[in-house]
């Protein structure tokens, strides 16, 4: 009985190993196939350099203008946080409040928990300000009291304009204070600038996109329609629709990876080109501001999306066209 049961045992360790190394073969030769179409796609490609670079030129095109709007609102999110961050409230005293009383009141405000820090410009050092400012050290002296209040500025430890109004209204109540100025209009400004931004450079990636996905489609359908008597072939031997979908889905990453380095060559010259005016501007301003580059990160999005475009291109184009090919 055990040599029966040894008998009938043997043959299924058998089938496994032969359907494990039928599977390894299978992968194996899928493995090659993508590997030889991703270098015939290439030198295609390389057949024809004028038309391919034609292609990739038109593709880096759509591609420059919402990569460079992204790198403008990312500058101008890094210019609202240092606007954000230079945000302060003034705090006018009453004209009868001494220096000694002032002081209580710098005291008592920096013991405020959404205060990071204050100031204290008295009244004779607003006014020495305010002379040296204007250049009237003459004028100011027969004036026979200063009219000028102390001041407080005061720096918020989160410069958020709705908690910043709030804190403005509160310190108002205060004894001792007579006004709190805050301006945020222009920073209220600049925000909404930023948000319109970023909508209209959103609208922009879904159109530039869709542009791509055109521009790639049109170029694989017209290598499709050259190849078809290929395809008609390849099909009546027992070719799947992946199988003869794969060479143009490769090409259509091609385009989209070339049109992606050339839109990174023309960011990064522009960027070189516009850096020295746009630095002179600045530096005109008293500011000091560099253009923005994407970067290693920036860099691999583009790349990556322009090759998925690309892809997902001649995916659609191969498709649609396929399901008109019937071999005759």
């Amino acid at each position: 009985m055990s040599r029966v049961d040894t008998s009938q045992q043997t043959p299924r360790p058998r089938g496994a190993r032969q359907q494990s190394v039928e599977t390894q073969a299978q992968w194996q030769a899928w493995c090659r196939h993508h590997r030889a179409m991703c270098i015939d796609s290439s030198r295609r490609l390389l057949k024809q350099p004028l038309g391919s670079l034609l292609t990739m030129l038109a593709i880096a095109i759509a591609l420059v203008l919402p990569s460079g709007l992204w790198l403008t609102l990312d500058s101008a999110r890094l210019v609202s946080a240092e606007l954000d961050a230079s945000a302060t409230l003034t705090a006018y005293l009453e004209q009868r409040v001494t220096d000694a009383e002032a002081g209580r009141i710098l005291q008592a405000l920096d013991a405020q928990p959404d205060i990071a820090s204050t100031r204290l410009i008295t009244a004779s050092q607003g006014m020495e300000e305010f002379q040296q400012s204007l250049g009237l050290d003459d004028a100011l002296t027969h004036l026979d009291s200063n009219p000028l209040p102390a001041t407080v500025v005061i720096t918020p430890s989160d410069p958020v304009p709705e908690k910043m109004r709030a804190l403005a209204g509160r310190l108002g109540e205060m004894s001792g204070i007579e006004e709190v100025r805050l301006d945020l209009a222009w920073v209220e400004r600049l925000r909404q600038l930023t948000e319109v931004g970023q909508r209209v450079t959103l609208a922009l990636v879904v159109l530039f996109g869709l542009g791509v996905l055109l521009v790639v489609g049109n170029t694989i359908r017209l290598a499709v329609e050259n190849r078809r008597k290929e395809i008609e072939v390849v099909t009546l031997i027992g070719a799947t629709h992946a199988f003869v979908r794969r060479p143009f889905l490769y090409s259509g990453a091609w385009y989209g990876l070339g049109g992606g380095l050339i839109a990174l060559l023309l960011l990064t010259v522009g960027g070189g080109w516009l850096a020295t005016p746009v630095a002179a501007l600045a530096e005109s301003y008293g500011a000091h501001y560099t253009l923005p580059s994407l970067g290693l990160a920036g860099s691999t999005i583009l790349l990556s999306c322009s090759t998925i475009l690309g892809w997902l291109g001649a995916w659609i184009a191969v498709s649609r066209h396929l399901a008109g090919i019937k071999p005759r």
